[in-house]
């Protein structure tokens, strides 16, 4: 991830936000093709904004588990700030305003213009079915990216897992070869002492045949 990257696209998509939250106050004071003209430049920004959010979630599949929760929880408050926003401006008034200052009535014009126009209706019935589908694969992107960061923390634990047994094995092959040194150790001892009670007993054979003969030679060897 790029922090730099995505901070400059945060910024963007604040900076475009702002200017679809004013869009409804201004399709309120259009009407004919004007209204048309501000109707299409929201729609346009609105697929900006959209297209930003996505390019946030991606840049957001290599950020930290903490900060990447934080951005997604505002981003998914961004979207439905986007889509209300939307709504209000298909349900703003488009009508012309009469002498005395009332709105909501249409002229003659723009009746005859929606019996002409029907491809109208359904430029904007696709384009609200787009936008359907963009929160749907923008819904898929998050979905994928928080299994992303599940399925990474679950391979970082067993990897961690992995190192402890690394050297649980190391540990066991080191006490194995301690143990091997201390059995050669004790068996070395045991020969020595072995040995020591060989050259004891034959000190001892010795010592008992020398003081025997002292013995014999000083009161037998008289007789």
């Amino acid at each position: 991830m790029s922090s730099e990257h995505f901070e400059t696209l945060h910024d963007l998509f604040k900076e475009r936000y702002e200017q679809l939250q004013r869009m409804p106050q201004r399709l309120e004071g259009c009407r004919g093709e004007q209204h048309k003209s501000v109707l299409r430049e929201f729609d346009k920004r609105h697929l900006e904004a959209n297209e930003m959010l996505l390019q946030m979630e991606k840049e957001l599949r290599g950020a930290p588990r903490a900060f990447q929760n934080q951005m997604l929880s505002k981003m998914r408050t961004y979207r439905k700030g986007l889509a209300e926003l939307q709504r209000e401006a298909r349900s703003t008034n488009t009508g012309f305003a009469t002498d005395d200052g009332r709105k909501g009535f249409y002229s003659v014009e723009d009746e005859q213009r929606a019996k002409v126009d029907p491809q109208r209706a359904l430029l904007l019935q696709g384009h609200e079915t787009l936008n359907r589908t963009t929160d749907s694969i923008a819904r898929t992107h998050r979905i994928a990216a928080e299994t992303d960061v599940i399925g990474q923390d679950i391979v970082e634990e067993l990897g961690g897992q992995r190192e402890q047994l690394e050297r649980t094995k190391d540990r066991l092959m080191n006490t194995g070869e301690n143990l091997s040194k201390s059995r050669k150790i004790l068996r070395s001892m045991s020969r020595k002492i072995v040995t020591n009670k060989l050259l004891l007993s034959i000190i001892i054979i010795l010592e008992v045949a020398i003081l025997g003969g002292v013995v014999y030679f000083k009161f037998f060897r008289k007789a």
